[in-house]
C-alpha cells in the first residue's frame, strides 16, 4: 500500500457480492486511488458480478465468492492473495497498481466456474476445487492453500505458478500419518503460518480439530481437538455447563408462571413432574418444530448439577411428559426453587395458522435433613387458550 506500513490496512474478502474491500486503519492511499482518511471503509476490487475476470483495473475484476486472503508485501510480490472459491482459483491483486491476475487453477473463460478438479500443475493447467484459505510463508516464499473439496493442502510456488499437493490423500477422513500425504482431512478450511515459519496451522472443519504441519521435519500432529460436551465425562461436583442453561428457548412475554405449593425433599431424592398440557379446541402440535420442555434454577443453579436430562422434546400432549428430576446430595441451603418451562408450538387443524406458547411452572423446594420416601410426584397442569 503506498505510503502506508503492513498493518495499516484491514483487507477484507466480501464473498457474498464478490469483493475485496479495505478499512483504513490509518490514513493513506491504496492503488489508483486518492488520499483516505482513517476509518474509510471502500471497495478496492471486483466489479460485483460473478465471474473469474482478469483485468488491469481492479473494479473491472469478477471475483466468485473470495474467501481466503493472504499478505505478501515484500518484492518482487507486493500483493494480496485471493483464494476465490467458487472460481476454483488463486488469484492476486497487485498493491502497487491493483492489477488482479491469475495464479492458479480455473480456466480461460472468465465465465466458466466450473473449472475444477485435483490436479497438480502450473497456472491454469493446475486444479483446484472450492479453496477457502491462503497464508504465505515469507520463509519459504510459498503460498498455501487449504483445498477445501479436495479435503488437501496445497502449496504454490508465485515464481513458476506451479501448484502441488502438501498433505492430504484427496479422500476425506481423519488420519494422522506418518508423513503429510498419507494423513487425511475433511474439508480443512482455514490456515495460518507461525511466526518462525516452522509450523502450518490447519483448521479441519468437519473433524472439530485444529492440526499441525511441522513444515521442517514434515510431522503431522494435532494441536487441538475441539469436544462436544456431551462426549465427556463430567463429574458431579463440577458446575453445570453453561451450554445446558443457555442455548434454552425463550418463553414469549404473554407465558403465564404457575406458583406450585411448597414441596419438602431430600437430599439425593427424586422428583417426578407430570407435565400435562392442553391445547385449544382442533389444534395440533405443529411437527416440524421443536415444542420442548426444561429446567432451570436461576438462583439456585446448584440444584443442577450432576442433572443428566434438564431439557426434553414434547411430542405429544394426548399424554403427560415425564420429567425426572434428582436432588444433589449436598444442599447449599434448605430453601430453593426449580422452574420447570414449556415452550410449544402448534397449528389449528383448519388453517395454516401456527403460533409458539409457553408456560412457567415455580416449584419451592424446602429441604429436609430425613429422607421424605424414594420419590415424590408432582403434577404441571395448564390449558392453552386461544387469545
Amino acid at each position: 500500500v503506498s505510503g502506508t506500513q503492513e498493518d495499516d490496512v484491514l483487507w477484507i474478502a466480501m464473498a457474498g457480492i464478490h469483493q475485496i474491500w479495505a478499512l483504513m486503519l490509518e490514513g493513506g492511499k491504496l492503488p489508483k486511488g486518492s488520499d483516505l482518511k482513517k476509518g474509510v471503509c471502500l471497495r478496492f476490487a471486483g466489479s460485483g458480478n460473478e465471474e473469474n475476470r482478469n483485468n488491469a483495473y481492479p473494479h473491472k475484476a469478477g471475483f466468485a465468492q473470495p474467501s481466503g486472503l493472504s499478505l505478501a508485501l515484500e518484492e518482487p510480490w507486493n500483493c494480496l492473495f485471493v483464494a476465490d472459491s467458487e472460481s476454483s482459483t488463486v488469484r492476486t491483486i497487485s498493491l502497487r497498481d491493483g492489477a488482479v491476475k491469475h495464479l492458479v487453477g480455473g480456466e480461460r473463460d472468465p465465465l466458466n466456474l466450473f473449472a475444477f478438479g485435483d490436479v497438480d500443475g502450473a497456472g491454469i493447467n493446475a486444479k483446484l476445487q472450492h479453496p477457502l484459505g491462503v497464508t504465505w510463508d515469507k520463509k519459504r516464499q510459498l503460498l498455501y492453500v487449504a483445498d477445501s473439496y479436495n479435503h488437501k493442502i496445497k502449496v504454490v510456488d508465485p515464481k513458476m505458478k506451479n501448484c502441488a499437493t502438501l498433505a492430504g490423500t484427496g479422500e476425506a477422513g481423519n488420519v494422522v500419518g506418518p508423513s503429510f500425504t498419507q494423513s487425511a482431512f475433511n474439508e480443512p478450511g482455514g490456515l495460518c503460518v507461525d511466526g518462525n515459519g516452522r509450523l502450518l496451522y490447519v483448521t479441519d472443519t468437519n473433524n472439530h480439530q485444529i492440526k499441525v504441519l511441522d513444515l521442517e521435519t514434515k510431522i503431522l500432529s494435532m494441536a487441538l481437538p475441539i469436544l462436544k460436551p456431551e462426549a465427556c465425562d463430567v463429574p458431579d461436583n463440577l458446575p453445570v455447563q453453561k451450554d445446558k442453561i443457555t442455548n434454552l428457548p425463550r418463553l414469549p412475554k404473554s407465558a403465564p408462571n404457575v406458583e406450585l405449593p411448597s414441596l419438602t425433599v431430600a437430599p439425593g431424592q427424586t422428583i417426578q413432574f407430570l407435565l400435562k398440557l392442553t391445547l385449544p379446541l382442533d389444534s395440533k402440535l405443529n411437527e416440524e418444530a421443536p415444542s420442548a420442555w426444561f429446567i432451570t434454577a436461576e438462583d439456585n443453579t446448584w440444584l443442577l448439577q450432576g442433572q443428566q436430562c434438564l431439557t426434553g422434546e414434547i411430542k405429544d400432549v394426548s399424554c403427560p411428559t415425564v420429567i425426572p428430576f434428582q436432588l444433589p446430595g449436598g444442599c447449599v441451603s434448605a430453601e430453593a426453587t426449580l422452574a420447570i418451562r414449556a415452550c410449544l408450538y402448534y397449528c389449528s387443524k383448519g388453517s395454516s395458522a401456527c403460533m409458539m406458547a409457553g408456560v412457567s411452572f415455580s416449584q419451592p423446594l424446602q429441604l429436609a435433613g430425613t429422607d421424605q420416601g424414594s420419590s415424590a410426584q408432582v403434577e404441571l397442569m395448564h390449558t392453552f387458550v386461544t387469545n
